[in-house]
């Protein structure tokens, strides 16, 4: 179903080569053309000042009852979600209820006292250091989707963590747990269910006559999308099985989003005084720049300002954006993961804003042909970070370097660098012995030199055994087999490891340190996942 509404005037510098609107609707077209009347779907739509100059659906909603999906399939938002939740938490504020300088534990006096205070809005900046808890329970064996969480289980688990990934304001970690923690300060700082409060200050006000939060997924639905996985076999239902909502479970259409963008963008919740503290961003610690506000993203796209968030929840995909400079907003809802469409909003908006400027061009390192991988062979061996014991490998293999976790040959950037895809690894040139990882995002991290990774079956024994964790209340088992170190919570979640350092192993998405007591016996490991560090299981058998 489409709905192509001819607005005649937009200037040609929003779109490319001044081509004309119609030839941009056509192509727009195609991109939604990708999706058949046979599968899974999309939801896209523009609006330029406020009016919405294009929306369209294609696709199916439900694909067993060949239902197509509409402009008014209820699709969810995944983590566009979080700018409803600190909407909500600052009109809390306007109200007099709250302060974005409250210590949590005065609204969340059960979880731990970690010895530095957490204020409200290291929560709305993802700096706060809660660890994400849909990490931390994938490591008992029974990760999301897989049980229905609610927020108060969410919370149980957040309560359970005894440390913390970072001090509060030192990095930015994106974490659910920020957002489950703001929805449950909502709900007892007013008094209402946060889908009540939300309907009441956010929903209505703004029009958003199709929005719903999945605060119970047993609840009918009426018009909404079945998220969809492509597989080998075909496609499968994906659905998010589960309760907790807040940082993300938003049931929306893509023009209910763009009401929204227009709503409080023009300063109509709670006025413009509310709209700066809904786009302010805050510097870390030591004064880096965090470019999250409050469930917004602000940064640099194509060479403009933009306010947006991405989302991702089971199959379910969406992007909302807005370039203020330009007046243009972009939202698209997708009920499928399948990345052989690519991604829909992208190119769509790619379409309008082409021109990026060189500053926020991806780091454009060129590899140095003429240096030999040769030079670097000294280099060879194993090398841990103290902090979280995370390690690498560096090994010679078919005339190059490799690297455990990420592959390889690794290129030559310059005289004492290589390059790991976009990230680079620096090799010291005084007397220091440290390794420097320095991301695509410009993050360092320090690695030492550390004793070397064992794969004789004798050595890999020692760290058999049975662990227990108080952050996930589960059991994790380390045996050998065929000569391999293999370590589970349930015997379907195997992960075989692979040591790149002795005590320091690496699995897929996983890096796992072990420790020893003086008598150089193994007493406990320490597992790092994306989202959550150092989640500690210790030996009990």
């Amino acid at each position: 179903m489409r709905k192509v509404i001819l607005f005649t005037l937009l200037l040609p510098a929003f779109i490319s080569n001044a081509q004309s609107w119609q030839d941009t609707v056509n192509q727009v077209e195609k991109i939604m053309d990708r999706y058949k009347d046979t599968g899974p779907g999309a939801q896209v739509a523009i609006s330029r000042n406020g009016v919405i100059i294009y929306n369209s659906a294609k696709g199916l909603a439900d694909m067993e009852h060949n239902v197509p999906l509409t402009i008014n399939s209820k699709i969810e938002a995944g983590s566009v979600s979080k700018q409803f939740t600190a909407a909500a938490i600052l009109i809390l504020v306007q109200q007099g209820k709250l302060s974005v300088n409250d210590d949590i534990r005065k609204y969340l006096p059960e979880l731990k006292d970690y010895g530095h205070i957490i204020y409200i809005y290291h929560l709305l900046h993802h700096t706060s250091g809660l660890k994400d808890w849909g990490s931390v329970i994938s490591l008992s064996g029974w990760p999301r989707g897989t049980r229905a969480y609610n927020n108060d289980d969410a919370y149980h688990i957040m309560c359970n963590q005894p440390t913390l990934n970072n001090i509060p304001g030192d990095e930015y970690i994106y974490s659910n747990s920020n957002y489950t923690a703001l929805s449950i300060i909502v709900q007892r700082v007013s008094g209402m269910s946060h889908a009540a409060f939300t309907k009441k200050y956010l929903f209505e006000p703004a029009g958003m006559k199709n929005t719903e939060w999945r605060d119970d997924y047993e609840r009918i639905v009426p018009g909404r999308a079945i998220a969809y996985a492509k597989t080998p076999d075909g496609y499968r239902t994906e659905m998010p099985n589960e309760n907790t909502y807040g940082h993300g479970a938003l049931l929306t259409t893509v023009e209910d989003l763009l009401k929204w963008n227009d709503y409080y963008l023009s300063g109509k919740l709670g006025g413009p005084s509310l709209l700066a503290k809904q786009t302010e961003t805050m510097p870390l610690n030591n004064g880096k720049k965090n470019n999250y506000a409050a469930g917004l993203v602000i940064e640099i796209v194509n060479g403009y300002k933009t306010i947006s968030h991405t989302g991702a929840t089971a199959s379910y995909r969406s992007q909302l954006e807005y370039f203020p400079e330009l007046g243009l907003s972009f939202a698209c809802l997708t009920n499928t993961s399948d990345g052989a469409f690519g991604n829909p909003a992208v190119l769509v908006r790619n379409l309008f804003i082409k021109t990026a400027s060189p500053a926020e061009q991806p780091n454009n390192l060129k590899p140095d042909s003429t240096i030999s991988w040769k030079k670097f062979i000294s280099y060879k061996g194993s090398y841990s970070n103290k902090k979280t014991g995370a390690g690498f490998l560096l090994y010679e293999k078919d005339n190059g370097l490799y690297f455990i976790p990420n592959g390889g040959p690794l290129p030559a950037l310059n005289e004492n660098t290589l390059l790991v895809g976009r990230a680079q690894l620096k090799f010291p040139t005084g007397n220091t012995k440290q390794v420097t990882f320095i991301s695509a995002a410009g993050d360092t991290i320090l690695y030492e030199p550390a004793k070397a990774a064992v794969t004789d079956e004798k050595s890999l024994s020692e760290y058999v055994g049975t662990y227990f964790s108080d952050a996930t209340e589960s059991y994790m088992y380390a045996v050998i087999k065929n000569g391999k170190l293999v370590m589970y919570p349930r015997t379907t979640e195997e992960e075989e490891l692979t040591s790149v350092y002795k005590d320091g192993f690496y699995a897929p998405g996983l890096e796992i340190s072990f420790e020893r007591n003086k008598k150089k016996e193994i007493t406990r490991f320490f597992v790092n996942i994306s989202r959550a560090r150092r989640v500690e299981f210790r030996k009990v058998k």
